[in-house]
């Protein structure tokens, strides 16, 4: 594989937008909903669909995260839905499990990376020492793989699991030269990926990855003994928040050494089940302020209708009710209602920064 009935509408239909439960996301359905929901006659993806629209797949900038594209869609609404009623195209619902098949979608496809540099990544290959073991058509230690038959390159979760699996044979390689173990920043690790993935030995390797939704994640999860730790202010939900998978696969193997003999391993079905329910979880552990969330409540003119006497529904379902991923299912099946009424009372329609929609998110779950 290579993607919010906000006004008087009912609060039961907006309670059940925004049910308080993980949604898994499942990037093989979210692929097809991108096609049957007819996304791709206004947006392309990868360069193939319609031009009246961005090419999702670019990247805004070095930092885009899903609640900047939530915020990003929140402010885009209205013009969307203009254009899609000029093209005639009929817009369909958008379920919280819709909405987080999409993000799924997106991951899989590499939306939230960040851009590296070829040049850099060159050097930082040397400079790691990775050349000591590894050529790039041939091995140079024994049992060091070459690069053009690393399969990882194709897949970051792959990428994450040899890494993990492989960190006790390479710490021991290390130690027998006498080299101090190589940490990597996230980016540094990008840039080495992006010079191997681009080199003429490498570009045949497939670029795309499947991102199943998690059935045994959570047991995992806990079999492996990552529950022993990971707990409280070392939950990797809380550490892992809008992470990249290039991001996860450096903190694995910065971590590794650090981890008690012996290290768990994982399968590359296991690696994928765990950060795929690690990646469902981060979604409902909110990073924003409750009360910079209040402030944007006010602010933005949503009390003046969400309120005793607003008449809209009330937005207090309790905590971890709201995320990124139900606010983008809640303005796409609610917003046109919303905009029709606030246009009847010539009222501007609220945009978002992602700080803002983070904040706001914080402040609803709070209620």
């Amino acid at each position: 594989m290579r993607m919010i009935r906000l006004a008087l509408v009912g609060a039961m239909a907006w309670g059940a937008a925004v049910a308080a439960s993980i949604v898994p996301g499942d990037a093989r359905r979210g692929e097809q909903l991108f096609q049957s929901e007819q996304c791709v006659q206004c947006h392309s993806f990868q360069g193939k669909g319609g031009m009246a629209a961005p090419d999702l797949a670019r990247r805004v900038d070095r930092n885009f995260t899903p609640a900047l594209m939530a915020s990003v869609m929140w402010n885009h609404a209205p013009d969307m839905w203009a254009g899609m009623r000029k093209a005639g195209i009929v817009k369909a619902t958008l379920s919280p499990e819709a909405a987080s098949d999409l993000f799924a979608y997106f991951m899989s496809a590499r939306y939230f990376e960040k851009p590296g540099d070829a040049g850099r990544g060159k050097q930082l290959f040397e400079a790691k020492n990775c050349t000591k073991c590894h050529g790039i058509t041939a091995s140079v230690a024994m049992g060091a793989p070459p690069v053009a038959k690393w399969e990882s390159l194709a897949d970051p979760v792959v990428l994450a699991q040899q890494m993990w699996n492989h960190s006790p044979g390479m710490r021991k390689a290390f130690g027998e030269m006498k080299l101090k173990w190589s940490e990597l920043t996230a980016q540094e690790l990008t840039d080495i990926l992006v010079y191997l993935q681009h080199l003429p030995e490498t570009r045949d390797l497939a670029a795309n990855f499947t991102f199943p939704p998690s059935a045994d994640g959570k047991s995992l999860f806990e079999s492996k003994g990552c529950v022993k730790c990971h707990v409280g202010k070392m939950a990797l939900e809380n550490k892992l928040k809008n992470a990249t998978m290039t991001e996860i696969a450096a903190d694995m193997w910065n971590h590794s050494p650090k981890m008690a003999n012996p290290v768990p391993t994982l399968s590359q079905e296991e690696m994928r089940q765990v950060v795929s329910y690690l990646w469902a979880k981060q979604y409902f552990t909110g990073s924003g302020s409750p009360g910079a969330g209040q402030k944007v409540f006010t602010a933005k003119g949503c009390a003046g209708c969400h309120s005793e006497s607003g008449g809209a529904p009330k937005l207090a379902k309790g905590k971890d009710a709201y995320s990124d991923i139900t606010m983008i299912s809640a303005l796409w099946d609610h917003g046109p209602r919303m905009l029709e009424r606030m246009q009847e009372r010539k009222q501007a329609w609220p945009r978002f920064t992602a700080r803002e929609m983070s904040d706001l998110i914080s402040y609803l779950n709070s209620l």
